[in-house]
């Protein structure tokens, strides 16, 4: 018996319906596009036409992937951030419209520095940050950073993909150990801005959170120890020694740890003009800082 493009979707709503996926309709029409490799114009116009059974089996196999929980990001292997088409699997954190805020107060910031800028972006992931500065900023030299090898790669694929592979480059390391730091960085090793999405999910939250996240993305970037602040603390403590003399620190942080690394930032004695951002949703999102001249 012949199955419709149609009828296949309607089984594929059902499917993600029965797992109570609140976006059922809209994920079962991405996934049948994305098997099919058409715009959504497809569904209107083949929505009666025979659908072959390769396709039809391959889109049930990701209905089934997307029903038991996996992120449709993973399944398409793909997600739009700042405008820009990214790879994603499970080696990184899906980039977020969070993180976009993060970005855009960089880009402005960066509008009113010198034209060529030196920008390190840590905990750098998917390189969703790293890629868009350098996509927006021709004439910046972006480092992308992170302890895993493996996004590193993804990273690196992301940058090709978007045109900026020769002015983003790679290290790994575990936060700053692998970076030459104070008197010892030479002065192309001194950064205008350093950025980071670092983990910051508190440990005891995860098993808590959808269980797409807590179930399949890479745990290393999410966990932020106890109190999620760890990572603020070494950026906190460290950032300072590889900021140019008039650098900006700038992190995305959790809705509610706008006070604790504020206070973090105070405590290190190294920074001033400490500044809370909000993103879209009113909620508290980005702290940026600069030197205090004291370095």
């Amino acid at each position: 018996m012949v199955t419709s493009f149609g009828e296949i979707l309607k089984i594929g709503i059902n499917r993600l319906e029965a797992e109570n996926n609140p976006d059922a309709r809209l994920d079962a029409e991405l996934l049948l596009l994305h098997a099919v490799g058409e715009p959504r114009s497809f569904l209107y116009v083949h929505r009666n036409d025979a659908c072959d059974d390769y396709t039809a089996d391959h889109y049930f196999n990701m209905i089934d992937r997307r029903a038991e929980g996996e992120p449709l990001q993973y399944i398409t292997g793909s997600q739009e951030f700042m405008g820009l088409d990214f790879e994603v699997n499970e080696s990184v954190l899906i980039p977020r419209q969070d993180t976009e805020t993060l970005v855009e107060y960089a880009l402005a910031r960066a509008a009113t520095m010198k034209n060529s800028i030196s920008i390190m972006d840590m905990c750098c992931g998917s390189g969703a940050i790293a890629v868009s500065m350098a996509k927006n900023l021709p004439k910046a030299k972006v480092t992308a950073c992170d302890i895993s090898e493996d996004a590193l790669q993804v990273a690196q694929r992301n940058a090709s993909k978007n045109g900026v592979e020769k002015r983003v480059s790679f290290e790994q390391t575990n936060m700053f150990t692998r970076i030459k730091r104070g008197r010892e960085a030479p002065l192309k090793g001194r950064f205008d801005m350093i950025l980071s999405n670092p983990p910051y999910i508190p440990s005891g939250d995860i098993p808590g959170l959808q269980r797409e996240i807590a179930e399949h993305e890479p745990m290393k970037a999410l966990d932020g120890g106890d109190d999620g602040l760890d990572f603020y603390r070494i950026l906190a403590e460290h950032s300072w020694e590889h900021m140019s003399k008039k650098g900006l620190l700038i992190m995305e942080i959790g809705f509610d740890q706008a006070d604790a690394v504020k206070a973090l930032l105070d405590e290190a004695g190294y920074y001033e003009n400490i500044e809370i951002h909000k993103d879209l949703a009113g909620k508290d999102r980005v702290v940026s800082c600069s030197l205090t001249g004291k370095k």
